[in-house]
């Protein structure tokens, strides 16, 4: 039993399953691209042999006065009709309405004409006969049927579809005018059409054309048949040959570089010297495997060394941990921290919070007074982590912030942000960023988003929810770049939510994400509360999803309650 299971999960095996799955995907996917292809062309080639027949039928029967007279008088009979009368259809009581057209003045023969000159058209195709649409009762009239073995009386009528009927009562000539339909009595058929005018240039019959989808279905059977079996064939010979040299250049060098490093281990734990068990290797498959075996024989002379690089490195971590705990308070220092900012301004309320994954972190968030009309918010997430990413956040922090106090618009500043980044970054790191402008007096709020999440909106009275705004690219990805702003109107009373991916990407130690459903319904639970409790309230709902699971990204937040300029201390007003 272990022999067997060895061998079902060796390499080759494995390889062997791979190809054969892989050769079967691919089988069925090539089988599907056929077949639609196949079966395309072959309803395409249907619907113009349909159409091309309707258009002669039509120019043969066109501008016959018998004809013409013949099928207004159908027409006008059936319309004459009660409902009831109309659902008497196939009895001889309904015949009999129409018994007396070729005794009304009718030119002796006019159905039978019709039926022969039908009759020279079917050829290649299932069925070819004059009839005409009713809107009133949404229906297809029979006005002459070709069929030798079941032909349908004038007069007899069919249900349609409202669609179908309208594509032929409104074709404008272009293109072909066909249906494909699934009926009961026939199954798929597709119907191409042509109207037939009077002298007035008004449509009073269509020669239409049926053409069963049936046998189209039974020529891709068999195509999809032959395929098969193609395939199957050439699978069975690739499967072969792909395990043959598998094997050969794959699995058997694995093997021993397997065996040597179990040598090495038994060696070192031993106590032994090492020795030469990786360098006597005699592989040479030239890949891969081979730059394997080397990298393993440098290994055992280098393996020495790292050891005493350990010890080496040990020492330096706690330098760099020192070092890290100054950047870490640098970092803080650099984004705003006092609350209230703005103690003698009435008409808003924030508050905002940063709390890195690592010592030191890539999210940031801003505010500042533009002048004493307009505030400038900023939330933002910098690529990568770490010392890397606080770095670029502060460059980055600093000169978004010198571009707004230019006054400039959001789209404006945000445009000049990524001149200037993309100018001299060698690093080739980017950044995310929504860039919001209120105006505190009217609560108009101009906004720019470069890729950053979308922001959350709670309207007074009601619920937090997503705005889902337009996303420009990222600030510092590509140069050029013109960036769109939109604009927000805030009531007193009004919220705004801004964030980084760290909240709604909050794992937990099952792997599940917090997600953006769960963020807006930690929302609204404290949607009453001041801007603080606010994002106290969504930091509470995180830790008690992801519980004792390491934080893997920054979590940032920034809340905005606007009060207005008659705004009061405290929570939103409700």
């Amino acid at each position: 039993m272990e022999a067997y299971m060895k061998i079902r999960r060796s390499l080759p095996a494995k390889t062997l399953r791979t190809a054969v799955i892989s050769s079967i995907l691919f089988g069925l996917v090539a089988i599907i691209i056929g077949l639609g292809l196949y079966g395309s062309a072959l309803v395409r080639q249907s619907i113009r042999r349909a159409f091309v027949t309707a258009g002669k039928a039509a120019d043969t029967i066109a501008g016959d006065a018998d004809i013409i007279r013949f099928s207004k008088d159908v027409m006008a009979v059936y319309r004459s009709l009660t409902p009831e009368q109309r659902q008497m259809a196939g009895t001889p009581e309904y015949r009999r309405f129409y018994a007396g057209l070729e005794e009304a003045g009718q030119p002796d023969g006019a159905h039978e004409e019709i039926v022969h000159t039908l009759r020279h058209f079917v050829i290649d195709v299932d069925y070819v006969y004059l009839a005409m649409y009713d809107r009133e009762t949404c229906a297809m009239v029979y006005i002459a049927d070709s069929d030798a073995e079941e032909a349908l009386a004038p007069g007899a009528w069919e249900s349609v579809t409202m669609a179908g009927m309208e594509k032929f009562l409104n074709w404008n000539g272009e293109g072909m005018l066909y249906d494909i339909d699934n009926t009961e009595k026939y199954g798929w058929m597709c119907t191409a059409g042509y109207p037939i005018r009077d002298e007035n240039s008004d449509i009073y019959a269509y020669v239409l054309v049926d053409i069963s989808v049936n046998s189209v279905i039974s020529e891709m059977k068999i195509y999809a048949l032959q395929i098969g079996i193609a395939l199957l064939a050439v699978t069975i010979l690739i499967t072969w040959l792909v395990t043959r040299r598998i094997r050969k250049t794959v699995a058997e060098p694995i093997d021993a570089i397997a065996d040597a490093a179990v040598a090495y281990v038994q060696d070192k734990r031993a106590g032994a010297a090492v020795s030469n068990h990786f360098s006597g290797l005699n592989i040479h498959t030239r890949d891969e495997l081979e730059h394997l075996s080397r990298i393993m024989a440098d290994m055992e002379r280098d393996l020495a060394d790292y050891e005493e690089s350990v010890t080496r490195m040990t020492a330096e971590k706690e330098h760099v941990s020192a070092e890290l705990g100054l950047a870490t308070r640098i970092q803080a220092s650099m984004l705003p921290h006092i609350f209230p900012p703005f103690p003698d301004r009435s008409e808003f309320d924030l508050y905002a919070t940063m709390d890195p994954a690592k010592e030191v972190g890539g999210d940031f968030y801003d505010f500042f007074l533009i002048d004493d009309n307009h505030l400038g918010l900023v939330m933002a997430d910098v690529s990568g982590k770490g010392v890397p990413a606080a770095l670029f956040m502060m460059a980055s922090k600093i000169i978004l912030q010198s571009c707004a106090m230019l006054g400039k618009s959001a789209g404006e500043t945000l445009t000049r942000m990524n001149e200037a980044i993309c100018s001299n970054n060698q690093a080739e790191m980017f950044v995310t960023v929504w860039l919001g402008v209120l105006e505190i007096s009217t609560g108009r709020l101009t906004c720019a988003n470069a890729g950053h999440e979308y922001p959350v909106i709670r309207r007074v009275g009601g619920d937090f929810a997503l705005y889902k705004d337009r996303h420009g690219f990222v600030i510092g990805g590509m140069d050029g770049v013109k960036y769109k702003e939109y604009e927000l109107l805030l009531a007193p009373g009004d919220k705004l939510f801004l964030y980084t991916d760290g909240v709604p990407e909050a794992t937990s130690a099952d792997g599940e994400l917090f997600g953006v459903e769960r963020m807006i319904g930690a929302l609204n639970q404290v949607k009453d509360e001041a801007p603080e409790e606010v994002l106290k309230g969504v930091r509470r709902a995180v830790d008690g999803f992801v519980k004792d699971a390491e934080q893997f990204d920054d979590l940032t937040m920034l809340c905005l309650a606007y009060r207005g300029c008659g705004g009061e201390a405290g929570g939103s007003p409700e």
